[in-house]
């Protein structure tokens, strides 16, 4: 177990503006992999920075850590007009991440909200704890995700992949059937379900396009390099949201080939705040994990500290 030192060494770090957005990254990702009360503070303190992508990924953290000692912190910041769009959206899917049906008042309230952003995954929300209170997890043939993440929807039961495919597609069906579609795609993989995800990317909801970017990150398949670039290509002028292009540019920094690497160079300096940060940081963690580390508490810890930690 860390210390309360160590841990107030990490979130220093974190709620420095003064550091480098990469190191603060990598304190951010240490606390939550840390957990607890404290991590659970630390992580708070930093939504005062200025920076959209680190808030963002401070609700990120929050959501996946489960704990319900976040939920004053991401309730105030979904209701915060003056936070980003961007940064108010993952606030909502964290608390549905988390899973506590006391937030559900909330959630239906902000279903409304005028961002369409905000409200889109409010209702995500209010639906996935309405699927937990359900017994959903136990009364359908669901296939176990290979991967860890907390996710705003349950993969659909078992279909094909042109079947998942349609129901992707389909925007006449509610939004959670289609993530739910998204997300038996990821876990199915192979090359046919990473093409149909990527053609989920050409779909109107920008929200919609940037979770489709997530998980197409999360599988780490080349086959995505091609309409991920073409996401992270289309600046304002090409009618791409930011929201979307940052989370194009984190899937190619996942997949990390050197055809990945030049685009994001390439954009690393490009006019959207948060599209050149998120290519900064993508960079940062490709040269991280080629140098054979991970994120990872003891070795993350030793770095920021500058000694062994005890763990």
């Amino acid at each position: 177990m860390a210390s309360v030192e160590q841990l107030a060494a990490v979130g220093s770090v974190l709620v420095d503006p003064g550091q480098d957005l990469t190191q603060r990254f990598r304190a951010l990702f240490t606390l939550k992999n840390l957990g607890g009360s404290e991590a659970v503070e630390w992580i708070s303190k930093a939504f005062v920075d200025d920076s959209a992508l680190l808030k963002h990924e401070l609700a990120f953290c929050l959501g996946q850590m489960q704990d319900a000692r976040a939920i004053p912190v991401l309730s105030a910041v979904l209701k915060d007009t003056r936070q980003e769009p961007m940064v108010r959206h993952e606030a909502g899917e964290a608390l549905g991440a988390i899973g506590d049906p006391s937030v559900l008042d909330l959630l239906k309230a902000y279903s409304q909200d005028p961002v369409v952003e905000v409200a889109e995954t409010c209702q995500l929300a209010v639906r996935r704890l309405e699927w937990l209170e359900s017994g959903g997890a136990d009364a359908e043939d669901v296939d176990e995700s290979p991967y860890s993440s907390v996710d705003p929807a349950p993969p659909a039961a078992r279909r094909d992949v042109s079947e998942l495919r349609a129901a992707l597609l389909d925007e006449t069906l509610p939004l959670f059937e289609r993530y739910r579609a998204m997300f038996a795609l990821r876990n199915r993989g192979g090359r046919d379900a990473v093409l149909a995800l990527g053609d989920g990317l050409r779909c109107s909801s920008a929200l919609f396009r940037h979770e489709v970017g997530y998980v197409l990150g999360q599988m780490r398949d080349p086959a995505a390099v091609p309409a991920l670039r073409a996401v992270l290509e289309r600046d304002d002028g090409g009618g791409e949201s930011a929201m979307v292009r940052h989370e194009a540019a984190e899937a190619l920094g996942s997949i990390g080939r050197d055809d990945c690497l030049a685009v994001l160079r390439r954009f690393r300096g490009d006019g959207q705040r948060v599209v050149r940060e998120s290519c900064r940081v993508a960079l940062d963690m490709l040269d991280y994990e080629n140098d054979g580390q991970q994120f990872q508490y003891a070795d993350t810890l030793a770095k920021l500290q500058g000694s062994t930690p005890a763990v």
